[in-house]
């Protein structure tokens, strides 16, 4: 694995869209599917959990390798949210990002990463 440089991990953040939520609750980890966009310096995730469920801050991962080779890539970025709740931004968000159900557990987030970490990894030997 080599470490990225933070403006690389957040370029191929960007390019994604799809990742997992991690975070921890009754002290276990707990991950979560989601789906992504990153603009303005916010990621806006959008994930099947209950919004009440969550504590104030977050982790977002992202990776992508491939099979045959496992050369791939991996970013994390970690840091506090807001729920977005505003009908129209709700509306719009809902539009920008496929999820798998709409209901109760269907809830957007939008995380202000302080720290995103990011790796390459080479491949297998």
């Amino acid at each position: 694995m080599t470490e990225v440089s933070g403006a690389e991990a957040l370029w191929l953040l960007e390019g994604s869209t799809q990742g997992r939520l991690v975070y921890l609750q009754r002290d276990l980890p707990v991950i979560r599917p989601a789906r992504h966009l990153w603009g303005t310096g916010r990621l806006v995730v959008r994930t099947p959990v209950a919004a009440g469920s969550l504590p104030p801050a977050l982790s977002y991962h992202v990776d992508e390798s491939d099979a045959a080779t496992g050369a791939g890539w991996t970013v994390t970025a970690t840091g506090p949210y807001d729920l977005v709740t505003e009908p129209h931004e709700v509306a719009h968000y809902r539009r920008a990002l496929a999820g798998w159900m709409h209901g109760p557990h269907d809830t957007f987030l939008r995380l202000r990463p302080q720290t995103v970490q990011g790796f390459r990894l080479a491949g297998l030997t």
